[in-house]
């Protein structure tokens, strides 16, 4: 396969998987050269994913029988906060143009986050491996807002400003129109894009206003106080966060006391995630005359993530159970004071959640990638196996796929969780937004609300991971089929 079928689809259009990577690559530089010690930690992220690879070749082997070694250095999600509906979607169709897609929806005010948010992604193994970007999108819940007045104001300051380039604009109805993008024409969009990503120190809004909005919340403040969508950090994936945890302290980056999500194990499940705290950075408040008067703001933060294996909807209850367990023992937010305390009592509720793949698979807690060894079939021909891989996957139980795992015909390995935790996420928000007092935000979740801004439904994840299992099953067992029909027969004496 030549270099250019990569790249370029058959028809002369750039393949979105290829936009996607070269996006992904550009907002990386640009990052880097707004939050310097974005790179620190890069480097130390590489340094620690080297030092496990080495040091443990059963992960190794594992990532590179499911295609994620090559992806790992390029791993990264973003996340940008947005005001409006109408913003909304048009970023949709911006990604969209790099073949990303809304998946999940996440609703962050019960835990006294004034967002809903979904993440834009790849929604296949392939095209995820090629380009494992992510961005955690958030809309702002303006209703949510108590105070009138200042609600009013948000509003108007929102519709005032214009986040997309009219050239980003003219690239993505071309990509609807004609179905796709030529090179130059992918070159311009992402340069184009990533404009409405870029950091910009001057505000539209005046100082009053941004404290009258921040008091209210900081992320509020952060949404509608400046000309864009801003990306707050660009997350890369370690394989040892707790390694990570700890190089952050003794390189002088100051870390979050507590890493979010579930404790540490031996087969890492669904998504860790910690940050170094965010920026205090000098912006410009505008003036009723024209002019600017200095301020500071403080949002844009450094964030790494260990990835584990996506969990099934009995997994997922599981789950939510045992974090619930640990936060009310717990009796508090977790915090920097009582984050050992927290860690501790982490630990011993998921003590009830099983550490082995095997068991995570025979209790359908988790979603695997079955693949065919075929080496296994020269030790077991039973009229059992045989019958086994030539039935339909549909007719196949728990019990049946567990029986051909033991006997060595197939094999399992994670498939790895692609999308975010909300209680996480509010965690990260909070942390680096100094929010340590609870906002009380008593309106309802609203689903239909999101999906009405953004334009289109998003997509179920478990429906997506549902969907990679099966077809890994089909597959693998079709592999097998075929190894039976070519071995040579031997004659009976």
């Amino acid at each position: 396969m030549t270099r250019e079928s990569t790249t370029t689809a058959h028809n002369g259009f750039v393949r979105s998987d290829t936009i996607r990577h070269a996006f992904s690559v550009a907002m990386s530089d640009m990052y880097q050269n707004e939050v310097p010690l974005y790179q620190d930690l890069l480097t130390l992220v590489a340094d620690v994913n080297k030092a496990t690879l080495e040091k443990d070749t059963l992960l190794a082997a594992q990532l590179a029988h499911t295609g994620e070694l090559p992806r790992l250095d390029m791993e990264r999600h973003g996340a940008i906060r947005l005001g409006t509906a109408n913003e909304l979607a048009m970023m949709r169709r911006l990604f969209a143009v790099m073949g990303m897609h809304p998946v999940g929806y996440y609703d962050l005010a019960p835990a006294s986050v004034p967002v809903h948010s979904t993440a834009f992604r790849a929604l296949d193994s392939a095209s995820l491996n090629q380009s494992p970007f992510r961005v955690f999108t958030s809309l702002l819940r303006l209703d949510l807002i108590d105070d009138e007045a200042l609600r009013a104001a948000a509003e108007e300051a929102l519709s005032a400003r214009h986040i997309f380039t009219d050239e980003a604009i003219a690239l993505i109805e071309q990509f609807e129109r004609d179905g796709g993008l030529g090179a130059a024409d992918s070159a311009r969009f992402v340069q184009a894009a990533l404009e409405t990503f870029r950091w910009h120190k001057d505000t539209p809004i005046s100082k009053t206003l941004y404290q009258q909005l921040s008091d209210q919340h900081r992320l509020i403040a952060d949404v509608v106080g400046f000309k864009g969508p801003h990306i707050n950090h660009l997350t890369p994936r370690t394989l040892d966060i707790d390694a990570v945890q700890q190089g952050m302290a003794e390189r002088g980056i100051p870390p979050k006391a507590i890493i979010e999500g579930p404790p540490p194990r031996h087969c890492p499940i669904l998504l860790r995630q910690t940050s170094f705290k965010a920026l205090q950075e000098s912006v410009n408040f505008r003036k009723a005359d024209g002019t600017y008067e200095a301020g500071e703001h403080s949002a844009r933060f450094g964030e790494i993530e260990q990835r584990g294996v996506a969990l099934t909807a009995k997994g997922r209850a599981l789950y939510d159970e045992l974090l619930a367990q640990a936060r009310n023992d717990l009796g508090a937010t977790p915090n920097e004071d009582n984050a050992a305390k927290y860690m501790k009592l982490l630990s011993a509720a998921f003590s009830a959640f099983p550490d082995d793949y095997q068991t995570l698979h025979d209790e359908a807690l988790a979603y695997f990638y079955y693949q065919p060894v075929c080496d296994g079939l020269e030790q077991d021909t039973s009229e059992r196996t045989l019958a086994l891989i030539t039935s339909d996957p549909k007719t196949l139980n728990q019990d049946d796929l567990s029986q051909l795992i033991r006997q060595g015909v197939l094999r399992i390995e994670p498939i790895v969780y692609e999308d975010f935790l909300p209680v996480s996420a509010a965690g990260i928000f909070q942390s680096n937004l100094q929010e340590d007092k609870p906002s009380d935000y008593a309106g309802t979740s609203n689903k239909d609300e999101f999906e009405q801004a953004l334009g289109a439904a998003v997509y179920d994840e478990m429906a997506l991971y549902t969907d990679m299992q099966r077809q890994s099953l089909t597959q693998s067992l079709q592999a097998l089929q075929s190894f039976t029909q070519r071995r040579p027969k031997t004659e009976l004496s």
